[in-house]
C-alpha cells in the first residue's frame, strides 16, 4: 500500500517496474502516479530517466508536487529536499482564549489517534474530549477512514495496534482496561468493538470504544451458550445489535437470539433449519444475515426485519477449497476463496453474488505474485474480512496483510503489518470518539 495515491497533474506517470518493485498492483492498464517519500531529507530522483542516466539535481526538481491521499479530504504538499511546513510559533495565550465552541471545531478535526493522546495533557483537555459539545462536533465531521484493528494477548496482557489506511501509520492503542476474558474478538462496527469470552465456565460478551476506554458486559443470553456471535451500529438512532445464530448444543437447537441495546435485552428468534454449515464466518449485509451451508448447496439468511431464515440456492464455483464471506457496500456480497486442487494450480479469486440471478460472478483474481508470497504453502490458513468494498487478507504464518480495493482494482501491502503473533485476530475499525456503549 506504500507509495499509492492520486498525484496531481504535474507529477509523472510511473512505469509498470517501478510499480511493482513499491508492491503494488493496478488490474487495469493505466499506471497510478505517486510521489516518492522522503528519506533522510535528502532529494530523490524519480524520473525513469534519471535511474538510467546521471541523477538529475537540477534545482528545476526541486519543486512542489501536490498530492492528495485516499481518504483524506486535505491536500499535503511533498517536496524534494526542503521541509513541508515551516516552524510556526504559536502564542499559548491565543490558544487559552480560544472560545468553547471554537476549540472543538478544531479538535474535531485532528485525526483521531492523535486526539486520544490529549488524555493526558491537562484536565482541561481531558475534560473537552468527554463533553457532549465536542462530541457532537465530532459526530458532524466526516469520518477518518477504514483502520485495522490488530489484537492479541502477550502473557495474558491484551495488546492492540491499529493501522489507519488514509495516514498510512500504526498506532498504539492500550488496551488494559479489558476484563482477562475477554479473549476473542467479535468484530467491530460504527467505532465499537466486541468481544466475548469464558469468565470461568460462564460464556460473556462485551462491548467497548478503544478512543474513550469505556466498556461493558452486556446480560446474559437466554440460551448462555458459547456460539458465533456478529455486531452491528446503527449511527442514525445511536444503537446496536448483537446476533448470536441458531446452534446445537448436545441434543438441543438453540434458538436465534438478537441483543438489542435500546431495550438491553436479548430477544428470541427462530431456530434456523437444519443444515450443514460450511464454515462459521458471517457476513451482515443490508440488514441481512448470511452464512455458507453445504446441505442444502448454497446460504443461508437471516432477514432481520422479518426475523426468519431463508435458504437461497447459490451453488459455489467448483473446485472451491476454502471460502469467506464477506460484506459490501449497498447490499453487494463477496465470496472470496482458494481454486485448484494441486497447489501449483491454486488460484485466489473474488465473486459478486447476483441477487437476481442467485449466482456466484467472478470479478477478480489475485496476482500469482501476491498469492505466492501471501500462501508459500498449499495447506497455509489465512483469515479473509472486508469493508466498505474493501477485502483485507492476512496469513497466519507468514505475518503479512494484503489489501484489495474493489472499486479501484488495487492489490498492496499493508505496511509494517502488526501480526505479531499466531493467534492475533484482525478486524476492520472505524475510530469514533462518539460511538456510545449504550
Amino acid at each position: 500500500m506504500d507509495g499509492i495515491g492520486e498525484s496531481s497533474e504535474s507529477a509523472s506517470a510511473v512505469s509498470s517496474s517501478q510499480l511493482k518493485s513499491n508492491g503494488s498492483f493496478h488490474e487495469d492498464d493505466r499506471s497510478p502516479k505517486q510521489v516518492s517519500p522522503l528519506r533522510g531529507g535528502g532529494s530523490r530522483n524519480t524520473s525513469p530517466l534519471g535511474r538510467i542516466g546521471s541523477r538529475n539535481t537540477s534545482p528545476s526538481r526541486q519543486k512542489a508536487i501536490k498530492t492528495k491521499p485516499r481518504g483524506l479530504d486535505e491536500e499535503r504538499v511533498a517536496t524534494f529536499g526542503k521541509a513541508v511546513h515551516p516552524d510556526v510559533q504559536m502564542e499559548d495565550s491565543i490558544w487559552a482564549m480560544l472560545p468553547e465552541d471554537l476549540l472543538n471545531e478544531i479538535l474535531a478535526r485532528v485525526p483521531p489517534f492523535m486526539i486520544f493522546r490529549l488524555h493526558s495533557v491537562c484536565k482541561r483537555w481531558n475534560s473537552i474530549l468527554q463533553d457532549s459539545s465536542f462530541l457532537k462536533f465530532h459526530s458532524q465531521v466526516s469520518s477518518h477512514g477504514p483502520c485495522l484493528l490488530t489484537f492479541w494477548k502477550n502473557s495474558q496482557t491484551p495488546q492492540c495496534s491499529v493501522f489507519s489506511l488514509p495516514l498510512k501509520t500504526w498506532y498504539k492503542i492500550p488496551f488494559t482496561f479489558l476484563p482477562q476474558w475477554a479473549f476473542w474478538l467479535v468484530g467491530s462496527s460504527g467505532g465499537l468493538v466486541c468481544f466475548s469470552g469464558l469468565d470461568g465456565l460462564t460464556f460473556k460478551t462485551l462491548v467497548c470504544n478503544p478512543l474513550t476506554q469505556t466498556w461493558r458486559t452486556l446480560p446474559s443470553m437466554h440460551y448462555n451458550q458459547q456460539r458465533q456471535l456478529i455486531m452491528v451500529v446503527d449511527r442514525t438512532d445511536r444503537s446496536f445489535k448483537v446476533i448470536a445464530t441458531s446452534d446445537i448444543y448436545g441434543d438441543k437447537s438453540l434458538p436465534t437470539e438478537v441483543y438489542d441495546s435500546k431495550l438491553n435485552t436479548w430477544s428470541l428468534h427462530q431456530v434456523m433449519p437444519a443444515v450443514n454449515l460450511c464454515s462459521s464466518k458471517m457476513a451482515y449485509c443490508d440488514s441481512k444475515l448470511y452464512l455458507e451451508t453445504l446441505s442444502p448447496l448454497g446460504l443461508m439468511m437471516y432477514r432481520m426485519d422479518a426475523s426468519y431464515w431463508e435458504h437461497i440456492p447459490a451453488k459455489f464455483p467448483r473446485s472451491l477449497l476454502d471460502g469467506y464471506l464477506v460484506a459490501g457496500t449497498q447490499k453487494r456480497l463477496f465470496l472470496v476463496g482458494r481454486i485448484g486442487l494441486y497447489s501449483t494450480l491454486q488460484s485466489m479469486r473474488i465473486w459478486e453474488l447476483d441477487h437476481a440471478k442467485v449466482i456466484w460472478v467472478e470479478i477478480s483474481r489475485m496476482p500469482p505474485k501476491y498469492f505466492r508470497a501471501l500462501l508459500r504453502l498449499s495447506a497455509e490458513r489465512f483469515e479473509c474480512f472486508g469493508q466498505d468494498n474493501l477485502i483485507c487478507f492476512t496469513s497466519w504464518n507468514q505475518g503479512k496483510g494484503l489489501l484489495y480495493d474493489v472499486d479501484k482494482k488495487i492489490w498492496s501491502w499493508i505496511a509494517g503489518c502488526a501480526l505479531q503473533s499466531y493467534n492475533s485476530q484482525v478486524c476492520f475499525y472505524e475510530p469514533r470518539f462518539d460511538a456510545s456503549i449504550y
